[in-house]
């Protein structure tokens, strides 16, 4: 029942509310319990650290222990980052982004609060206190664990608010709950833009919109299963893929609709996402979904169409039945596809199913036709086969079918007049006809009677009219001319966009004439002896209606073959090939003897017209064949990696891209040049001149003109773009190296001198277009030098017009803009390397001395020498290599310099070792001089 229906689905839908909120419940359980017990323990000093902590710091040994401690604490602290750090969501949807930022939140959070305990505070006071060298390296390690936890707390706090909507994205119970879903799911995530302090970034909220769109999909290929779809309920598997569809399109109309929202506001950042990347999948998939209920009814038409009552009618089931065979058929390829229909890289094999299915449905048209033709000539009942037509005018079937069954009524009529009217002595055969209907029973006895006394009435009064109309139309339909003209697309039925455009005028009431005619006459009826005469020449009409549309088809593709250029070209050809065609609306009619004259000089005509077109279309390919060879041209060839490990340096990269650039341009130049010379030749079939500046080209000289600026205009666009996407690529092109220059460490080349390689570079893209001349106005000959200026020589080029394109300008600063910013990213990471700048910042020889003035015991000169040799020792365990994009940073110079550094310390503490050592030694022996000289 309707109400037990809706009251299971409230069940279902409160059933799965409870158990979502069971789960988060749990989750949250576990997270609590994982930051109160935290999964990373910092190891607390072994050593009390009670007292000021002046005191602590003074004293040596307290200090060298508590300095261990926090060297434990940051290696913890910074493998557990990087960790995080490497971490990425286990999972393509939505929750899965949302799980990723809690389980970050759960670990930093449990290590921030261990970074707050009173005795974690008081170690980090002693150690500052002390002027510790661990002092430069503290800073930079906890503010980046305080800003990845910040992070990680605020996107959690923020996703939590559209967790919800995900959930029903995911685990709804069906469409109706994700339709319901969408449009207030992207009014949150419009909230989570404005207020976030992270997701208001491209980077962020791309990532996460493509995962709602991913999510989306795969609901549908989940429930859209086509081995399954064709076995279920029609009614049912048909609004599965129109829910499915509209799921699909309200995706992107609700994203479009909060776009729109966003911009009206004027005060928040637009939403300017890679449409590519949220919406290809999904809008395929919807055609996809579309096609599948295109299928579904075309089956309910055929259904429709083959049912019970044509078989009551015909008498043929096992035909029928036949057909259905093949009906059900159309779907098997479907059932059993080898393929992903969803998938976009199988677009061309579903095309092809989809293809062959369509031409399946016009063969079991065409066959469902023949047997309807058939079987109407052998009906059993007029009356039957009369109610079923009528029927069928309200049941929604294949339109093709349906308009054939409809004009089925004459078959019926002529049946019928089998049944009651025998000829001209219809009122004998009705008589006779009558005393056999006694026999049938009175309701269709009425019906008969009713039915013969309306055809009889209709056909008197209908004989009437068509012989007074066709003595009063047909003299003035003959006299109609051949064509008719239109010079506008907007008149039906003309459709072209250009030129005159001509129409066979042979009018569809003459046709009908004729036919009736000849139906008459074979009934006994008289008429007019002018129709009669029309009628007899028939065959005579369709050989010239045949003729004359063979030929305006011809002339209308030719036309068509014509863009707006070549047609002003070509317009004095045009219109002497219309003078040919004037006298087929002006001069002749239907009665005229000139027709097939007419005809055979229309062709010759438009014969002539159509080679001096193929030889212009065949200078205009040679044209676009030069233009796309310069747009193809790679005006970024990089040079290929030495190896695995080397990478070219920043000069020699830059280097070779000038000089495959500057070879590239020569081609491109001379291509360029050939134009010229290929329009001339034009000139020379159309106005038989080879000036090169031919008055009546101007139109066509600027229309190429306009060709090679948009060449241009792509060829610079498309590089920068293509070489902006190399440098925000994740495969290094070129590498750096890194040097230490005391006190800083600096790249090699400095960052300055890579940006201004990387500006001159992106410049000189845009400034090879300075090689291309432009015309004389006009004309296809180049502008000669013009003087400027205080006697300056000017180049007339494109360089010009395609440097102030405002996306040009927009990828010419942005590839730089990115350049520097990797380059800051690389100087961010070298800043970790910062924690051994005690080594070379620091005055050895002082430090030395104060520590030797402390007379310290062995045991602090074997802590020391410890110290620095574990540093000689890490720093060439670091990574060598730093991937920033399309940057390589060589650091295997740096942890040389650095160790040979940490080395010169052990060296010098050796030394100062040796030396007191040697004082001990020496007074040792002193105290024995003076023991053995008493004794």
């Amino acid at each position: 029942m309707p109400g037990e229906t809706v009251e299971y689905h409230s069940i279902q839908l409160i059933r799965d509310e409870f158990l979502m909120n069971v789960q988060k419940f749990a989750s949250n359980i576990q997270r609590t319990m994982q930051q109160l017990e935290g999964e990373i323990k910092l190891e607390m000093p072994t050593i009390s650290v009670e007292g000021e902590v002046s005191d602590l710091a003074a004293d040596p040994e307290t200090v060298d222990i508590l300095e261990q401690c926090v060297i434990n604490w940051l290696n913890q602290i910074s493998i557990a980052v990087e960790g995080q750090l490497k971490k990425t969501p286990q999972g393509k949807g939505p929750l899965a982004e949302i799980e990723f930022w809690r389980e970050r939140n759960a670990t930093l959070s449990a290590l921030h609060e261990q970074t707050k305990l009173p005795i974690v505070r008081k170690v980090l006071d002693v150690i500052k206190e002390s002027d510790s060298m661990l002092v430069a390296n503290l800073q930079p390690v906890f503010t980046e664990l305080f800003k990845l936890h910040t992070e990680a707390s605020d996107n959690v706090r923020f996703l939590s608010t559209v967790e919800r909507y995900f959930k029903n994205i995911t685990h709804g119970s069906g469409f109706h709950v994700v339709l319901d879903t969408i449009p207030a799911m992207m009014s949150a995530l419009r909230m989570v833009w404005i207020i976030s302090r992270h997701y208001n970034k491209d980077e962020r909220m791309i990532p996460l919109m493509e995962r709602i769109a991913w999510e989306i999909a795969e609901r549908v290929c989940r429930v859209v299963n086509l081995r399954t779809l064709f076995k279920e309920n029609r009614a049912s598997a048909q609004n599965k893929t129109l829910d499915a569809r509209n799921t699909l399109k309200l995706w992107k109309k609700a994203y479009f609709d909060t776009r729109a929202k966003i911009e009206a506001s004027g005060r928040e950042a637009r939403w300017e996402f890679d449409r590519k990347r949220l919406f290809e999948r999904t809008d395929y998939m919807a055609t996809i979904c579309q096609d599948l209920s295109d299928i579904l009814q075309v089956l309910e038409e055929f259904y429709n169409i083959f049912g019970p009552e044509l078989k009551a009618v015909t008498g043929d089931p096992k035909r029928i039945d036949d057909v259905l065979c093949r009906v059900d058929g159309l779907v098997t390829p479907m059932e059993n596809l080898t393929f992903d229909p969803f998938s976009i890289k199988s677009s061309q094999f579903w095309k092809y199913v989809m293809d062959e299915f369509k031409i399946e449905v016009l063969v079991i048209e065409k066959e469902a036709k023949h047997f309807i033709d058939e079987s109407f000539k052998t009906l059993r009942s007029a009356e039957a086969a009369f109610d079923m037509l009528l029927k069928f005018k309200h049941i929604r079937s294949r339109e093709a079918v349906n308009r054939q069954m409809m004009m089925k009524f004459n078959d019926i009529l002529a049946q019928y007049c089998k049944e009651v009217i025998e000829k001209s002595i219809a009122a004998i055969a009705l008589k006779i006809h009558l005393a056999k209907c006694e026999q049938l029973n009175s309701t269709v006895k009425q019906k008969y009677l009713e039915v013969g006394r309306t055809m009889k009435e209709y056909e008197d009064r209908k004989y009437e009219q068509w012989m007074e109309a066709t003595e009063q139309v047909l003299p003035a339909l003959m006299k109609k001319s051949l064509l008719t003209k239109s010079s506008t697309a907007a008149e039906e039925p003309w459709t072209s966009e250009r030129g005159a455009v001509f129409a066979i005028n042979f009018s569809p009431a003459l046709r009908e004439i004729i036919n009736e005619t000849k139906y008459l006459e074979q009934l006994g009826f008289t008429v007019p002896e002018l129709a009669r005469n029309v009628a007899l020449q028939e065959d005579k009409f369709l050989r010239y209606t045949d003729g004359i549309q063979r030929m305006l088809d011809h002339y209308h593709t030719l036309i068509g073959t014509l863009n707006e250029a070549e047609s002003v070209l070509l317009n004095d050809h045009s219109q002497e090939l219309l003078r040919v065609f004037r006298s087929g609306y002006k001069r002749l009619n239907w009665n005229s003897l000139g027709i097939g004259d007419y005809i055979t000089g229309c062709k010759q005509a438009i014969g002539k017209f159509e080679s001096l077109v193929h030889q212009i279309h065949k200078n205009a390919d040679d044209i676009s064949s030069r233009l796309t060879l310069i747009e193809a041209i790679n005006l970024f060839k990089y040079p290929a990696a030495k190896s695995e490990e080397e990478l070219p340096g920043v000069k020699e990269f830059f280097e070779h891209i000038e000089r495959e650039r500057a070879r590239d341009v020569d081609h491109m130049v001379r291509w360029y040049l050939a134009i010229g010379p290929l329009l001339t030749k034009v000139e020379g079939l159309v106005v038989h001149t080879n000036t090169g500046k031919a008055p009546r080209l101007a139109s066509y000289y600027e229309y190429w003109e306009k060709k090679i600026y948009e060449v241009l205009t792509k060829l610079i666009l498309k590089n920068l773009q293509s070489f902006n996407s190399l440098i925000l690529g994740n495969v290094p092109l070129f590498q750096t190296e890194t040097i230490l220059t005391a006190p800083e460490i600096i790249l090699h080349p400095n960052t300055n001198e890579i940006d201004k390689m990387c500006f001159h570079c992106v410049r000189n893209c845009v400034e090879i277009t300075k090689h291309f001349v432009r015309w004389m106005n006009g004309s296809c000959i180049e502008c000669p030098p013009q003087k400027g200026e205080e006697e300056e020589v000017v180049i007339i080029n494109f360089y010009n017009d395609i440097s102030l394109n405002p996306q040009i300008i927009e990828q010419a600063v942005m590839i730089p803009q990115n350049v520097h910013r990797i380059l800051i990213n690389l100087m961010k990471y070298l800043q970790k390397w910062k924690r051994y700048r005690p080594l070379w910042k620091l005055d050895k020889a002082i430090v030395m001395e104060k520590f030797a003035s402390k007379k310290p015991p062995c045991v602090a000169y074997d802590e020391k020498l410890q110290f620095y040799s574990k540093i000689a020792y890490e720093v060439m365990r670091h990574p060598l290599i730093k991937d920033e994009h399309c940057i390589r940073l060589q650091l295997g110079h740096l942890a040389n310099t650095v160790q040979e550094n940490a080395k010169s310390w052990v060296i010098s503490l050796g030394k100062l070792l040796n030396e007191s050592a040697k004082e001990e030694l020496y007074s040792l022996h002193e105290e024995m001089e003076v023991l053995n000289r008493c004794v």
